[in-house]
């Protein structure tokens, strides 16, 4: 009865309602039903009588026609979109009765197992007739149980041309919108000028070029982490910029963090080259002294004033300092970074890089690059697969990529997370991370400082070794590694940005990998536009 059970929510679950074109060979035996065709099972006559012609309780749930493929194609290209989720219907209904076979054919030849066991035909066969009919079942049931592989495979692969499709639909939808505000109505003949196919590449893609602009206000409007708790001690001055603007972090008299403005009111010295009196600032100018909230406690040698500085909402949670630097009320909830669950933290670094942050994240949001740029580091050995894509919700910022094991999110507004399925070097091909039983975590954070800088956070955990917490100097090692894999980008990325400033679209074409940083380029175009409800955010 579990097996039927079993058997029963199985197929209930494989009744949905992209293509793959039928083999040839594909033909229907006698004595099966409904158009199916059982791999591995004949229809012999002999002892134990033909095994698809046995009635079983189970066949209701496998009468389903064979799909048939009714649009006409034209020179191999379907005409409309109408007839491309045609193609798609027909890919889904085609692997559904697909599976139904497969999972046909392993029950019925379980069924003959447990035939050939019982202890009334055992009564009229030999042993050695018992050995051989078993052995005969269990090649025929291995190869059902590759077809049943087979047909997973293309289910994963029509799943893989609805991303493919979405991700069409969305480079048509882009197209529409850049071209809409430049058409232009013109009785001449179309042009096939150099100029006129360059304008076409270009409505293809996103428009990120010229020198970068100053941020829009609305982008300050999110919560930012700027720092490592463990970084922060009670006498600890931590300068920063973000967006443009000097800041200063330190832990008041409560060992709460605070953030205020890196000026002195007095004669604007960086306050960061003072020090830390009993939870104040000290200016090393003058000695005005400065609470977490901005506000000048203490005025040396002169009759004291009411002083206050700009401070920001500042908060320390789950190892990390936060602060809010936009005008907006803050928003009640700061997301959360930690590891997940089984991770531990090997090592956070923090590095000041000279670019800007949003090709930063572009690029960490890219893995297509990785056999062509880190090849002295983690892609070292790495082939280069004849196809790269990133698998994703129609409406997320996250997703996994193919043909690598590894898990990877934008959250916004500028951190990275990712999760890594750790295999032999040069090997990762062909595993999800769910496969892997060693993983490496990263967070990246990408903190805007300045038009052409940005203030990195890095954070690694693994759910194995967790004895490497204790070698000595081992944040040296990590640190290291880090650099190094980083500088074979930098070197990408500072040229891309040189370029950039000199009026080269960095965006020009995208292509079907690039989803995840056109979704986050997006994403930034929506808020600042001022957008209600941000476009594959669910941290709107």
């Amino acid at each position: 009865m579990t097996a039927i059970a079993i058997a029963t929510a199985t197929a209930t679950a494989l009744s949905l309602p992209i293509s793959f074109t039928r083999s040839s060979k594909f033909t229907n035996r006698k004595g099966v039903s409904g158009g199916f065709v059982v791999f591995a099972i004949s229809a012999s006559s002999g002892e134990g009588g033909g095994l698809v012609d046995k009635k079983n309780p189970w066949s209701t749930l496998f009468n389903v026609e064979e799909p048939r493929f009714k649009v006409s194609q034209s020179k191999g290209k379907f005409l409309d979109v109408n007839e491309a989720f045609e193609v798609a219907r027909y890919d889904i209904q085609y692997c559904d009765w697909r599976a139904r076979q497969d999972l046909l054919t392993i029950m019925l030849l379980h069924e003959k197992v447990v035939d050939v066991l019982n202890p009334l035909a055992r009564d009229y066969k030999s042993i050695g007739t018992l050995k051989k009919d078993l052995a005969e079942l269990q090649e025929e049931l291995a190869e059902a149980h590759k077809q049943m592989h087979i047909s997973e495979a293309r289910v994963g692969a029509a799943l893989d041309k609805l991303a493919h499709m979405e991700t069409v639909v969305n480079d048509r939808l882009l197209q529409d919108r850049n071209t809409t505000a430049t058409e232009i109505t013109t009785s001449s003949p179309p042009s096939t000028s150099k100029e006129t196919v360059e304008r076409k590449t270009q409505r293809k893609g996103l428009n990120v070029s010229g020198p970068v602009q100053p941020y829009h206000p609305r982008l300050k409007n999110f919560w930012y982490p700027i720092a490592f708790s463990r970084d922060l001690k009670e006498d600890t001055l931590i300068p920063i910029d973000c967006f443009e603007e000097p800041w200063v972090i330190f832990r008041g008299k409560d060992g709460k963090p605070g953030c205020i403005r890196n000026t002195c009111a007095h004669r604007a010295c960086p306050l960061d080259l003072g020090s830390v009196n009993e939870g104040r600032v000290q200016c090393p100018y003058h000695g005005w002294e400065y609470s977490t909230d901005g506000k000048c406690e203490k005025m040396p040698s002169t009759k004291f004033v009411n002083v206050k500085i700009k401070s920001l909402p500042c908060f320390e949670q789950e190892g990390m300092i936060w602060i809010w630097p936009g005008n907006e009320p803050p928003s009640a909830t700061i997301p959360s970074l930690e590891p997940p669950k089984g991770f531990q933290i090997h090592a956070e670094i923090v590095m000041e890089l000279p670019v800007e942050h949003g090709l930063l994240l572009d690029n960490l949001l890219d893995l297509a690059h990785a056999p062509f740029t880190h090849t002295s580091t983690f892609a070292k050995g790495w082939s280069v697969p004849s196809l790269v894509k990133f698998l994703t919700p129609s409406s997320g910022l996250e997703g996994y990529w193919d043909p690598y094991p590894i898990d990877m999110e934008f959250r916004p507004p500028c951190m990275v997370l990712s999760t890594i399925g750790i295999s032999k070097p040069g090997k990762l091909e062909g595993q999800s991370t769910k496969q892997c039983s060693t993983h490496l975590h990263q967070l990246h954070v990408c903190l805007p400082s300045s038009r052409n800088k940005t203030r990195l956070l890095y954070r690694m955990s693994l759910d194995f070794a967790p004895v490497l917490q204790y070698v000595p100097f081992m944040h040296i090692l990590w640190r290291h590694f880090a650099e190094k894999v980083l500088n074979e980008d930098l070197r990408l990325v500072l040229g891309q940005q040189d370029r950039m400033i000199n009026g080269e679209n960095v965006w020009n074409m995208p292509v079907s990998y690039d989803k995840l940083g056109v979704r986050y380029r997006l994403w930034r175009t929506a808020v600042e536009e001022g957008a209600t409800k941000l476009p594959f955010s669910k941290y709107n």
